[in-house]
């Protein structure tokens, strides 16, 4: 029996004896201490998580499988629910595993659920790619949000001037949105953007698609999904910005187009990465397939028992 089964065994033994979770011991002694509350401490303790996740790589196929099935579902449910979308997290699972249609919901409701799987699918296997970023995939993107709600404005900048609802914050004119999409992209290939760290580089990517809004509907559900296409590259798991989050999620874009600091969204950003790491953690520490991997991750966390 090598090292890496022992660790395993006395962690899986250590969480039967006190009737624990795993997700239970790694939320409590894993999570953001009081001293993490500058950015830079996080997006440090964010790597060390992630380097607890590395230690597993590859990951084994039915772990892969049960956490895009988790994901599939929250992400689709949460983003839709931001904007407005009726449909519970239990409906959004049953439309999208059994395909049953849900009483006294309309049929956008249910075509969003199926067109925001699509896109994680797309968005998913894109990553795997060693392909740059262009105007042609956000578009593509974005018909899969929306084109079997409204197949002429999928995939199509808009040609309308419009302002955000409830803020009253006033959107570059439609003429602009070709240019500034252009520089977009440039910007979202560079090194200067290559170069920052992946959730502040997904999170100015996010925040930067949403203030250009270079559709006439979609581009808070398209930003949601590029920052996690920029994540998932940069090897973390889909982090969700949960519908109870909506306010403060657009606090902080409010904040951030006015000028006053980007920080609030990049911290909210920071702290649901966190919950994806820890939640994937959880999985993939207490399966099976894992015994004999993760020597290092073992050794660490049996200590807090």
């Amino acid at each position: 029996m090598n090292h890496s089964t022992q660790a395993y065994d006395r962690w899986i033994l250590a969480l039967q004896s006190q009737s624990l979770s795993a997700e239970q011991v790694l939320r409590a002694r894993l999570s953001f201490s009081p001293q993490s509350q500058s950015l830079s401490n996080r997006l440090e303790h964010l790597d060390r998580l992630k380097a607890m996740l590395d230690l597993f790589r590859p990951l084994n196929g039915e772990i892969v499988a049960e956490l895009k099935q988790r994901y599939d579902v929250r992400f689709t449910y949460h983003s839709n629910a931001i904007e407005g979308n009726t449909l519970s997290l239990r409906e959004t699972a049953l439309v999208l595993e059994r395909g049953i249609t849900i009483a006294g919901k309309s049929l956008k409701e249910h075509l969003e659920v199926i067109g925001h799987e699509q896109a994680i699918n797309y968005i998913e296997s894109f990553a795997k790619a060693d392909a740059v970023i262009d105007e042609w995939e956000l578009r593509q993107i974005h018909s899969l949000i929306l084109r079997q709600i409204d197949p002429e404005m999928a995939g199509r900048f808009r040609r309308l001037d419009v302002k955000a609802a409830g803020t009253e914050y006033v959107y570059p004119p439609h003429y602009q949105v070709q240019a500034l999409m252009i520089s977009f992209v440039q910007w979202l290939n560079s090194q200067e953007a290559l170069s920052l760290h992946p959730i502040v580089y997904a999170s100015e990517a996010h925040l930067r698609l949403v203030t250009i809004h270079p559709f006439q509907d979609g581009n808070g559900r398209l930003a949601r999904l590029l920052m996690n296409l920029l994540l998932i590259r940069s090897g973390f798991p889909i982090t969700v910005i949960t519908n109870q989050q909506r306010s403060d999620y657009i606090d902080a874009i409010v904040q951030a187009q006015a000028d006053r600091g980007t920080e609030a969204l990049f911290i909210l950003v920071a702290n649901a990465a966190q919950e994806a790491l820890i939640e994937s953690l959880s999985v993939v520490a207490t399966a099976a397939s894992s015994r004999g991997q993760g020597q290092g991750f073992f050794e660490q966390i049996i200590h807090y028992f």
